[in-house]
């Protein structure tokens, strides 16, 4: 359902939240390192969530990527619109335009009770509520 891009993403903000929270601003490579990602995707998705203002970045030798709590306490599913379009929570499951109640795809009725399930997870988890996890080591950002 998610994209690379977008599963890259998340975890990038969740990494970002981490250090945040201390305070630390992060740049391109060490979040590379940390999420298993390269900084060429990284770069380019983090560039499009600064300019929708689910992050920020600071130019210069004290800069790099940071969250304010405001944003730390955005949902997840902010993320997932940016990045996979707010269609996402909509979609046919096989990709159809014009899948419905009425004119259903073989798996519309299953891959509907699995769509809304996803939508109220990204919608119900706010990117602090992931870095608990990973900080105290009950979660992983990467293999």
């Amino acid at each position: 359902m998610l994209s690379y891009t977008c599963k890259t993403a998340i975890k990038a903000v969740i990494y970002l939240s981490c250090k945040s929270e201390s305070g630390e601003r992060t740049g391109l490579k060490e979040i590379s390192e940390h999420i298993n990602a390269s900084e060429h995707t990284i770069g380019k998705t983090l560039q499009l969530l600064v300019k929708q203002k689910i992050i920020n970045s600071l130019k210069g030798p004290a800069g790099g990527f940071y969250l304010t709590d405001i944003q730390q306490n955005l949902p997840i599913s902010n993320i997932v619109e940016t990045i996979e379009g707010k269609r996402i929570f909509k979609e046919c499951g096989l990709g159809l335009s014009k899948c419905s109640e009425t004119h259903p795809c073989p798996i519309h009725n299953e891959y509907k009770v699995a769509r809304e399930l996803i939508e109220r997870i990204f919608k119900g988890k706010k990117v602090k509520d992931l870095c608990d996890p990973v900080t105290h080591g009950r979660a992983f950002l990467m293999d």
